[in-house]
This record gives C-alpha cells, sequence and structure tokens, in this order.
C-alpha cells in the first residue's frame, strides 16, 4: 500500500491535501509516491486492456491543459505543444458561463450543441493558419461573446452557437493532432485526460 500525491502541477503544488496525504502515509509506515498530474494523465491509457506501445503522440486535454506531447519511451517525453491561455476544457467553461448556462459548464455547453445547426454560426480555428502546435482558445472565447451579444439571444441561437463553438475547438484539436503526427514522425494517436 502507498499514498500517491500529485505533485509537479502549480495548480495542483498548494493544495490541502497535498501535505495531509504526506502525514497519512508516514503515520500508517507506507510511502508517499509523487506522481506528475499530467503524467498521470499521460499514462493511464497504459492500463488498458490493449495499452498503446510508444512511440506515439498523445493529446492531453483536462480542465487546465492542452497538450500535445510526443512519447518515444515511458519516461522520455517530448512537449510538442502547450496551452498558451485557455485551455479547452477551460474554454468550454468559460464560454458556458458567458452564456449563462450552469457550471461546469464544459457539459451543459456539449449539450446544448446537439441541439444546434451546425455551420449556423462559424469561428476561427485557433492558431491554425500559423505553424507551430501550441493552443489558445481566449480568442474563440472573444468571438463567442460578441456573437451571442449581437444576437437575438433565444434558445435555438445559444444552441447554434454552442455547435459553432464546439465543432471550432474539436476542429482544431485535429488539425493540431495531424499536425503533430506529422512532426512526429508517429502513427498512433493517445488522446486522455480530464474533460
Amino acid at each position: 500500500m502507498a499514498f500517491h500525491v500529485v505533485h509537479g502541477d502549480r495548480r495542483h503544488a498548494q493544495r490541502p491535501g497535498h501535505p495531509a496525504a504526506r502525514a497519512m502515509a508516514w503515520a500508517l509506515g507506507v510511502p508517499a509516491i509523487a506522481v506528475h498530474h499530467m503524467e498521470g494523465h499521460l499514462l493511464a491509457p497504459l492500463l488498458e486492456d490493449d495499452p498503446p506501445k510508444p512511440p506515439f503522440v498523445a493529446l492531453l486535454v483536462s480542465g487546465g491543459h492542452s497538450m500535445l506531447v510526443e512519447v518515444k519511451a515511458i519516461g522520455q517525453y517530448h512537449i510538442l505543444g502547450d496551452t498558451l491561455d485557455d485551455a479547452a476544457g477551460e474554454a468550454f467553461d468559460k464560454t458556458a458561463k458567458l452564456m449563462g448556462l450552469p457550471y461546469p459548464g464544459g457539459p451543459a455547453l456539449a449539450k446544448l450543441a446537439e441541439q444546434g445547426t451546425s455551420g449556423a454560426y462559424r469561428f476561427s480555428r485557433p492558431m491554425t493558419d500559423r505553424p507551430g502546435l501550441d493552443f489558445s482558445f481566449s480568442g474563440l472565447k472573444t468571438q463567442v461573446l460578441l456573437a451571442w451579444q449581437k444576437s437575438d439571444q433565444s434558445e435555438q441561437t445559444r444552441a447554434d452557437i454552442a455547435r459553432g463553438f464546439e465543432e471550432a475547438i474539436v476542429d482544431t484539436l485535429v488539425i493540431k493532432c495531424r499536425r503533430a503526427l506529422d512532426a512526429a514522425g508517429a502513427e498512433r494517436l493517445v488522446i486522455a485526460g480530464g474533460v
């Protein structure tokens, strides 16, 4: 038995559970093992019955991160692209809030998008018109806000905007994944995360 303690991510380093887990491990006489948050997401697919075998490219999407990582072997990683401002999951939550949807906004926005008409609103695919594999979704969030403010704010319009937003996020992730596979010369893509 051991306690696994998240470390290596600024979002988790100051959480009260970190010292508590170490204290509990000490009290029970078992090790406290530090686990990097993003590496945990990265390696979770290796627990599958038919795990992916490196080398591969991983798309890590969680509430606070959108990353593309080249995985040569366990412990041998090269970050190809990272979040510059808002991650995909964060953009979902913030955009939902702008449109008056309940928290957590991501699931509410995705459900609403199912009712929307594809193509009714077309937003840009952020940072796909230039080289590089980094992600930036804050501008997309602003586009949605402006579209919402200028609209009739009906339920159908809300659904159409949600659909356009979701399509922009998905298209951006797909474009970046294809580029990452080409850049790494990899044939396999693993998608993991907490969203």
